[in-house]
């Protein structure tokens, strides 16, 4: 079992962060709009549970991820599954449609921009996401998986460090769905 290892930042110079990147030979994965819908389980609540289930349009790919409860610790730590689904809009529609009749309830959808990067730290692959999301604002993601229990302290480490080495300090812990949903809360 993988765990997907990540911390957020908030309140980032996506430009000086661009230029730090490539100093430190980053590879640019390019720009891509992504498209979540996150679904509420018929029988459980996941806000209780700690899970999450979206449904997620990169471009013109689609894919469906259930993470499980986060782990105790120093980052966003979390079993995350991810399988890749038919390209295009209408088998988005259909799946979409599909859990909606199953009893799955969509919760809120979040758009954001997102300029990706990767590069070899620490003896770990680390996927930096610089996002613009819709209505919230502009943040960065430092992510690595670790294959496996045993790796989480080391992919825990690998991420904190670049981070340090990136200067960012304002940890946002709340996920993108649970900032929308506390903002349109407050409106």
């Amino acid at each position: 079992m993988s765990f997907e290892v990540e911390v957020k930042y908030r309140r980032v110079d996506h430009d000086r962060l661009v230029r730090r990147l490539a100093e430190l030979g980053a590879e640019a994965k390019g720009s891509v709009e992504q498209e979540d819908s996150y679904m509420n389980h018929p029988s459980r609540d996941f806000a209780v549970t700690n899970e999450a289930f979206r449904i997620r349009r990169v471009g013109d790919d689609n894919r469906i991820t259930y993470k499980g409860p986060k782990h105790a610790g120093p980052t966003k730590t979390r079993e995350e599954i991810e399988i890749p689904f038919a390209a295009g809009p209408e088998p988005l529609g259909g799946l979409v449609r599909l859990f909606e009749t199953l009893g799955f309830k969509r919760v809120a959808t979040i758009r954001k921009q997102r300029e990706s990067f990767h590069l070899r730290f620490e003896d770990h692959d680390l996927e930096i996401a610089l996002d613009r999301a819709e209505n919230l604002g502009d943040f960065a993601e430092i992510e690595a998986i670790a294959a496996d229990a045993a790796d989480l302290p080391r992919a825990q480490r690998a991420v904190l460090e670049l981070a340090k080495l990136l200067t960012l300090t304002d940890v946002e812990p709340r996920s993108y769905l649970r900032m929308h949903l506390e903002s349109a809360a407050r409106s």
